[in-house]
């Protein structure tokens, strides 16, 4: 039977419980244990899949093909376990399963309310995978006193109590904020967000205090008698150069000593940090810089790209440089040249994304990544766009373009060299879809595996020709076009197992240009980094030294 750890915030949102619990998991791990963590968001929607990356960030995608919040990410790259459908639920999940059961009678009559149904459904999800770790850390998404949330409030609250004795503890994280007119670190809003907490039945066992100033032992003292905590159960959580110094700065602070004695846990085993020793040593200690460009349309936003980013950092360290990552908004370039606005780089990325809005000038970017032999590489629609561009400038094919762009504008403009994917194969079912299907939930997602031709550059640098990514997309690239495009350097050197939908391209004749259909910074871990972002920026490195 697992021991749960509930993780709740205060004050503000926004604060890091994902980067807290994901650090948290880390330390739980270097100590001996097996940990999972999920994330409960409070929100009506099923999930984020719909929802435009400006308002949620990136969606992150799991093998099994849930669509989750970016925190999952956090949790992978820091944990290095797989997140499943099970590790992420919103308030809209939720409702809709207690529906879906009303409507086929399960309820028997019943009048269906909050209380029990909504809590009840809540602590079986909860439950999903009890047995399997010894310890599940459960992320409660938004603050205290948030109106959506307290039905999670509520089930986890029951959830202790149902529980055998020191089998839950509440990890409570909030904002010290200091008054620079005064000179003060305020303890208030932390007292009255635990007095919140408080007031729905739940005693918090650890409080995390996020500040930008050391905290006095005068202030520590006083948070634990009036939040009614141990002393060395709160904890400082400052500011940090690097996200992955989290887990070192929260073990010097006493995080994972205070959550096993919390849980009684006596004598604790000891830490093995070296892992995380060497990754803070890459990321503090790089022997150079690169300069990539991110060429996308969501660039105000980073959070749309966390994946992206972080990936990019992985392959850095692995390298041992520092990657300086410029953000480069397509739409400046649509219309007119874009080398003044990609010159100097050391390499280029265009990610994936959706609708027609800033394509040409992502055609534009892989343009002069490939006349000007600087590393390429396109990811998902990114691929597409390469595909695009050596249609028209290669192929002759002036008209080329995607299925999706007609589709949004209700015109036919294009020759659809990009189409959209009607059937496909998922393990041993044939999945059908139509272009006027609901958006959540309709692409292909999670994880397919791919066959790579032997010699290619891509099989070079997997070390090997089988392999299994994860994807999001509703279009793909047409197959009828691979003869002519290969008769022009651009190589299909990955494909489905039945051979029907390119994977990945690359380009015979330059020093990196590479573009794959799945999202490979899914996959990337700080200590692990994925072999297509640790190569990528290795060749980036190369032409830095070109310059």
């Amino acid at each position: 039977m697992a021991r749960y750890i509930f993780i709740t915030g205060g004050v503000v949102s926004s604060l890091g419980k994902g980067l807290a619990s994901a650090a948290l998991g880390a330390l739980l791990q270097a100590r001996g244990y097996s940990v999972r963590l999920r994330k409960l968001d409070p929100y009506l929607n099923v999930d984020p899949g719909t929802m435009s990356p400006f308002e949620h960030g990136e969606v992150f995608v799991t093998d099994d093909g849930a669509e989750t919040d970016l925190d999952l990410g956090h949790y992978e790259r820091f944990t290095g376990v797989a997140a499943r459908k099970t590790d992420s639920v919103s308030s809209g999940r939720i409702y809709s399963t207690v529906l879906e059961k009303e409507r086929r009678g399960d309820y028997l009559g019943k009048t269906i309310q909050v209380v029990p149904h909504v809590t009840n459904q809540i602590k079986e999800f909860l439950e999903i995978g009890d047995d399997e770790v010894d310890f599940m850390l459960c992320e409660i998404g938004g603050t205290v006193g948030d109106i959506e949330g307290l039905p999670f409030f509520e089930a986890i609250r029951q959830f202790g109590h149902q529980r055998p004795r020191n089998n839950c503890i509440y990890m409570h994280l909030t904002l010290l904020p200091y008054l620079a007119a005064s000179g003060e670190l305020k303890t208030k809003p932390t007292q009255h967000s635990v007095k919140e907490l408080q007031s729905i039945g739940i005693a918090p066992d650890v409080l995390v205090c996020r500040s930008e100033h050391p905290i006095p032992e005068k202030e520590r003292e006083k948070l634990a008698l009036f939040c009614n905590v141990r002393p060395e159960s709160v904890i400082a959580a400052y500011d940090l150069g690097s996200i992955y110094d989290a887990p070192l700065a929260y073990h010097k602070e006493g995080l994972d000593q205070a959550v096993l004695d919390a849980f009684g846990i006596t004598p604790a085993p000891k830490p093995k940090l070296a892992t995380w020793n060497d990754v803070s040593d890459r990321v503090h200690n790089p022997d150079g810089t690169v300069r990539v460009a991110i060429v996308g349309k969501y660039t105000q936003l980073e959070d749309a790209y966390k994946s992206i980013a972080e990936a990019l950092i992985h392959g850095g360290m692995h390298n041992r440089v520092k990657v300086k990552i410029d953000w480069v908004d397509a739409e400046l370039f649509d219309t007119e040249d874009a080398a003044p606005h990609l010159e100097g780089f050391n390499a280029i990325l265009v990610p994936g994304g959706f609708g027609e809005r800033g394509t040409e000038g992502k055609i534009k970017a892989a343009e002069f990544a490939r006349t000007r032999k600087v590393p390429y590489l396109g990811i998902c629609l990114g691929m597409q766009m390469a595909v695009i561009e050596a249609a028209r400038n290669l192929a002759g094919l002036k008209d080329a373009g995607s299925e999706e762009f007609d589709h949004e504008s209700g015109k036919k403009r294009f020759t659809p060299v990009v189409y959209h994917l009607k059937e496909w194969v998922e393990g041993n079912r044939t999945i059908q879809r139509d272009a006027d299907d609901d958006k959540g939930g309709t692409m292909r997602l999670g994880a397919y595996n791919a066959t790579l031709n032997e010699g290619s550059q891509v099989a070079e640098i997997y070390g090997g020709t089988a392999i299994s990514e994860r994807h999001r997309h509703r279009y793909e690239v047409d197959i009828q076009y691979r003869d002519d495009l290969e008769k022009h350097g651009l190589e299909f050197s990955g494909m489905s197992p039945d051979g029907r939908l390119p994977e990945i391209v690359e380009f015979k004749d330059h020093p990196w240009y590479i573009g794959v259909q799945f999202h490979p910074e899914l996959k990337s871990k700080p200590f692990e980094p994925h072999p297509l972002f640790r190569d990528f920026i290795k060749a980036a490195v190369e032409q830095s030294r070109l310059v």
